[in-house]
């Protein structure tokens, strides 16, 4: 048995019978259109020059997946800055809130790169190949493809690869991808895979994806019903002012006995210019959805049917959902106050934590196996494991001595340890004292750490020994009992 059709798509890039509807907005010039243009191509140039920009001798922004760092505006981050990171996660997320209870899904329409790449890159390019909607639609219903279907694939895999590339370079840094690029693939077999798996990741997205990134993969749509408000920036459609709507009707004289309203019209003529326009296939008269991402496009095109029809703008336009039910929009909020103070919090937190971050990172290690080992003479060799981590950009020398020089004295398997910039390394290290300095098995003890750009510390030590009356813990190494 067959279950009936629906009467209405799930998705706008969905037909009732499941089938992939293809979305292929006109473009509408306009002041919007414009700006967007000019913020678009101003990302891209970013979007391109960030990665081989250079902050005090590193990238201005990379995401080192070979030496697990971070390079921010000549901040590094690594691993062991879990709190730094932690901060600045915050941080970008308290933005997001904030930015998306004033403005909405500005981020969407203006600056996400899955937009501007869409919108102002790969589609002007299907228009220069295919032309307009109408003739994209004809090449649609072909059964094979036409040389202008196969010259547009034949750009976009081009640009898919150096788009991809740009991307790339902001995981592994433009000196490591370019030697992938130029050099045989038999050199670095897993470099050269990484890269055509994101180019052709790009133009999966770009040729056949598209807009389902924004409609079905990202969260934000669907984040938005918490993150706005009745008072958040949004693209709306005035009903008041539209409705009802129909085409203009003829001028005529008035019939005896009909109401003076009978024969009023909306300001909306049903023309369907804001529906044929739209980039992600949504009628904005049926009010707020998920699928909008705020790029105006319906703004322009409903803009320009006013004034042809010498009309006012803005039927539709940027406004919240309290004003088109008549209430003023109240900027400042709870939840708009809220957010910079938080936001100030965080920020503080991070460039206090930031600016006082030492030099070397110093962990103390529970110790590997027994806690100390039995000597003669009455001595014990207590263990005590360190890590160090360089957070410089230099080799450092590292020595450690202990403080308290009449406890006992301090094995080491080297005299130093040198560290390149960002490496760490475990110091095994023995503190050999006497078993009566140990009270109920455990000694405080200092140990001094430097190095040879100046750089000291002191931290204590636990030491796990026997305990004054000389019965060891459970900790103790084994010893055997030799008989004569």
């Amino acid at each position: 048995m067959s279950l009936p059709a629906p009467s209405d798509r799930v998705l706008s890039t969905l037909n009732p019978d499941g089938s992939r509807f293809w979305i292929r907005p006109r473009l509408s010039p306009g002041r919007f259109l414009t700006r967007r243009r000019v913020v678009a191509w101003g990302l891209i140039a970013l979007f391109v020059l960030l990665p081989r920009l250079r902050i005090g001798g590193r990238p201005a922004f990379l995401i080192d997946l070979v030496t697990r760092e971070i390079s921010i505006a000549g901040a590094v981050f690594r691993p062991s800055d879990g709190f730094l990171l932690m901060l600045l996660g915050l941080t970008v997320v308290l933005t997001v809130f904030f930015v998306t209870a004033l403005w909405g899904r500005v981020w969407c329409g203006w600056a996400c790169p899955q937009t501007v790449y869409l919108e102002h890159v790969f589609r002007p390019i299907e228009r220069l190949w295919e032309g307009n909607p109408s003739a994209q639609r004809k090449l649609d219903a072909a059964k094979l493809p036409s040389w202008r279907r196969v010259g547009k694939w034949v750009s976009y895999a081009a640009l898919a690869f150096a788009v991809g590339n740009v991307f790339l370079a902001y995981f592994v840094g433009t000196d490591r991808l370019e030697r992938w690029v130029t050099s045989s693939p038999a050199e670095h077999p897993v470099g050269f895979g990484v890269v055509v798996f994101v180019s052709a990741a790009m133009f999966f997205d770009f040729t056949y994806f598209r807009e389902q990134t924004c409609i079905v993969a990202c969260p934000y749509g669907r984040l938005q019903s918490v993150m706005v408000d009745k008072q958040s920036l949004i693209i709306g459609y005035d009903t008041t002012r539209g409705e009802p709507r129909g085409k203009p009707a003829k001028k005529s004289l008035p019939v005896v006995g009909e109401p003076a309203d009978a024969a009023r019209r909306g300001d909306c003529v049903d023309c369907g210019a804001c529906v044929t326009t739209c980039p992600t296939g949504i009628d904005i008269r049926g009010g707020l959805q998920m699928e909008c991402i705020g790029c105006a496009q319906c703004i322009d095109a409903c803009d320009h049917v006013m004034d042809k029809l010498e009309r006012p703008r803005g039927l539709i336009r940027y406004t919240s959902e309290d004003e088109l039910a008549g209430r003023p929009r109240h900027v400042w909020r709870a939840r708009t106050l809220v957010y910079p103070v938080l936001l100030a919090v965080v920020g503080a937190l991070f460039v206090w934590n930031l600016g006082n971050r030492t030099a070397t990172e110093v962990w103390v290690l529970r110790p590997a196996g027994p806690t100390f080992f039995p000597l003669e003479h009455g001595k014990v060799a207590a263990q005590v494991r360190i890590k160090l981590e360089n957070k410089t950009d230099i080799s450092r020398t590292y020595r450690v001595e202990l403080v308290e020089g009449d406890v006992g004295t301090l094995r080491t398997p080297m005299p130093s340890w040198t560290l390149a910039p960002g490496k760490s390394a475990e110091l095994p290290l023995f503190v050999d004292a006497a078993t009566t300095v140990f009270h109920h098995g455990q000694r405080v003890v200092h140990l001094r750490l430097s190095d040879d750009h100046g750089w000291q510390k002191t931290i204590s030590v636990d030491l796990i020994g026997p305990d004054h009356s000389g019965d060891a813990p459970s900790g103790a190494a084994p010893t055997q009992e030799h008989k004569p």
